[in-house]
């Protein structure tokens, strides 16, 4: 059963020598347990720049995908030490991503939890740096 929940996301990207780039996002979205793993579903907005996308954690054992449909396509697979290639299709064309999870750590109940994604990622076959990435789950209070 889906279960609407408050989602709190703080992603930063680090390039070599520059200070990291933060985006910090709260929004709505849905949990739930399906077929072994939990799914975490929310819209993105006009802030991420992502507008007309929405974006599907799937957390299983060991690892864990964003999928991204709508406006823009892509799926990404996070398994620690484990480089993973990816097509990321946007309106105007794709582009080839590979990541790979340098730490997948989660801890999900039914009431809410958290994922914790660190990554390099590489667009093209070109290093792009390292995202780190937390995502705080929380049931809404109806």
């Amino acid at each position: 059963m889906k279960q609407p929940v408050v989602l709190s996301i703080r992603g930063s990207q680090r390039y070599a020598d520059q200070d990291p780039e933060v985006i910090e996002l709260l929004t709505e979205g849905a949990m739930e347990y399906v077929d072994g793993g939990w799914n975490i579903v929310y819209e993105e907005s006009e802030l991420t720049g992502l507008e007309g996308v929405t974006t599907t954690f799937r957390v299983e054992p060991g690892q864990v995908f964003l999928t991204r449909t709508g406006a823009l396509r892509s799926q990404m697979v996070f398994q620690e030490g484990v480089a993973h290639d990816s097509l990321y299709q946007m309106p105007f064309g794709a582009l080839m991503l590979t990541v790979k999870a340098t730490r997948v750590f989660y801890d999900i109940v039914p009431d809410g939890g958290f994922i914790d994604l660190v990554y390099q990622i590489h667009v093209e076959n070109t290093e792009a740096g390292v995202i780190d990435y937390h995502l705080d789950i929380r049931a809404k209070d109806e």
